[in-house]
């Protein structure tokens, strides 16, 4: 059975860096695009960032350009969300998401446990 299992998360002053981790476990036939959502409380969940299977293209939702920064290893089936310049506003409980064919049948959409990021000001 696919999993993805997320770490990374924690408690981090505003100003300072995390580097969250997202690695596909199981026999997946491939992995296409991943992605990192993020939902805050009272908040709908959002898309941070994503990036296709080739780390070729890359999306950012606006308001975390310049700070974030996401990748992938796919000898290791891991996709990485590096984050500088914490704020406040950034905390939250961040998913990881990858589209991936687990089957001769066709690709799901799956989900990480979540992971909290928490930034203090």
């Amino acid at each position: 059975q696919v999993q993805l299992v997320e770490s990374g998360g924690g408690l981090v002053q505003a100003g300072g860096s995390l580097r969250l981790s997202c690695a596909v476990s199981g026999s997946p036939f491939s992995i296409n695009a991943m992605g990192w959502y993020r939902q805050a409380p009272g908040k709908q969940r959002e898309l941070v960032a994503d990036i296709t299977s080739d780390g070729v293209t890359k999306y950012y939702l606006d308001s975390v350009k310049g700070r974030f920064t996401i990748s992938r290893d796919n000898a290791k089936s891991t996709v990485f969300l590096q984050m500088n310049s914490l704020k406040s506003e950034d905390t939250a409980v961040y998913y990881c998401n990858a589209n991936i064919w687990d089957s001769p049948f066709g690709a799901k959409n799956f989900w990480g446990q979540g992971t909290q990021v928490t930034v203090s000001s």
